[in-house]
C-alpha cells in the first residue's frame, strides 16, 4: 500500500506523529509539508496529496479541524475524502464510501486517537455490492 500524506501549517504535529506510525509499519510513503514556520494555504496542500490519488494510493490530509482539507480534496475528480474523528466514522467511510483520502483536525482528535482512525481506514477494504452504485453516482457528479 502506498500513502500520500500532506499538512497545512495547522496540522504539522499531528501530521508528523502519523508520518512516524505510517514509517514504522514500512508503508511507501510521500509527505508534502511546510517548513516549521511556513505558511501555506490548505487547498494547495490538498492539491498537491489528491494529485497522487490513483488506485492502490490512499492519502492523509491534516489541518486545524480537518474542515479545510476536507472541502478541499472532495473537489477533485475521483476523491472520495473523509473527515473522522473516530475509527467507526473511518471504518464506514471505507466499507461504503470506498473513500480513498483520510482528514483529520489536529485541533479535534488526539494523536492516540488520530493513530487508531488513520489504521482503522488503512486496513479496512471497501464493501461493494449496494455501495458500487452509490460511489458510481458520486462519480458523475460535477466537482
Amino acid at each position: 500500500m502506498e500513502v500520500v500524506l500532506g499538512c497545512d501549517h495547522a496540522g504539522l504535529d499531528l501530521a508528523a506523529f502519523l508520518e512516524g506510525c505510517l514509517r514504522e509499519q514500512g508503508v511507501a510513503l510521500r509527505v508534502y509539508k511546510p517548513s516549521r514556520g511556513q505558511r501555506v494555504d490548505y487547498p494547495d496542500m490538498a492539491k498537491q496529496v489528491t494529485q497522487e490519488i490513483k488506485e492502490g494510493v490512499r492519502g492523509v490530509l491534516v489541518c486545524g479541524s480537518g474542515i479545510g482539507m476536507s472541502m478541499a480534496c472532495n473537489r477533485v475528480p475521483h476523491v472520495r475524502g473523509a473527515l473522522c474523528t473516530d475509527t467507526y466514522m473511518a471504518q464506514m467511510a471505507r466499507l461504503h464510501n470506498d473513500a480513498n483520502v483520510l482528514c483529520l483536525g489536529q485541533n479535534v482528535v488526539g494523536f492516540g486517537v488520530a493513530r487508531s482512525i488513520l489504521q482503522a481506514f488503512l486496513h479496512t477494504e471497501f464493501e461493494g455490492g449496494r455501495h458500487v452504485r452509490r460511489i458510481a453516482k458520486l462519480e458523475d457528479m460535477p466537482c
